[in-house]
């Protein structure tokens, strides 16, 4: 098995906790023996987070979505960011919030849930208040439970042949939408596929918005 990051890979690295006897949750409760907590970072891309979310949808699994409300690369308060938070609840997942620290202010779009957007070592395991989760607290956070793809890596290996082999008790797994809805065998080829695909998009909302691009 190829351990591309495609989406194709990521319904395989989904069936194979699936194979392994893993059930799909969320950060309701601590982590369940037998669990897979399904994290996506939306850092960058609100069309591939609807993507990701598809396949989820038609493997059966459930998802937490982390959207932001700061971000420079899109608005959740457009049109757009509006239809991606319906679309994610149709398909079945939870959306909660990717914050920059130190503002973490909840609203009725967000479940109670909270993952900080590149956070540093003094802020990023500390528990918050008001009933709210930091998904990098214990006990929803411990090394041997979590694998990451940050800047398309995984730091300990691409997780499927473990969770086939049902070699976790329990396993947070963090994904970023963007790196596997656009092709690219490095980080920089993936942003660059993602740019030229968000050009076209642009070019589109200009039309849409009755721009003379003649």
């Amino acid at each position: 098995m190829s351990c591309s990051f495609d989406l194709a890979h990521y319904a395989e690295i989904v069936a194979a906790a699936r194979e392994g006897g893993y059930r799909f949750a969320h950060f309701a409760g601590a982590p369940a023996e037998g669990s897979v907590i399904l994290r996506h970072d939306v850092d960058l891309s609100l069309d591939a987070a609807v993507s990701m979310a598809e396949v989820e949808h038609d493997a059966g699994a459930g998802a937490t979505y982390f959207l932001m409300t700061e971000s420079v690369f899109y608005n959740l308060d457009s049109s757009e960011g509006v239809a991606t938070i319906d679309r994610l609840h149709e398909l079945g997942h939870r959306v909660a919030l990717h914050a920059v620290y130190p503002n973490a202010l909840l609203d009725d779009r967000f479940d109670p849930v909270v993952a900080w957007h590149n956070p540093d070592p003094d802020y990023m395991r500390a528990p918050l208040a008001d009933g709210r989760i930091n998904v990098m607290q214990e006990p929803w956070f411990d090394p041997a439970t979590y694998r990451s793809d940050s800047n398309q890596h995984w730091r300990s290996g691409c997780p499927h042949d473990e969770l086939r082999a049902s070699a976790f008790p329990w396993l947070q797994l963090l994904t970023h939408p963007e790196i596997w809805a656009y092709p690219g065998e490095t980080m920089g080829q993936t942003m660059r596929a993602m740019l030229e695909a968000e050009k076209a998009r642009r070019l589109q909302q200009l039309a849409d918005d009755r721009i003379d691009l003649g």
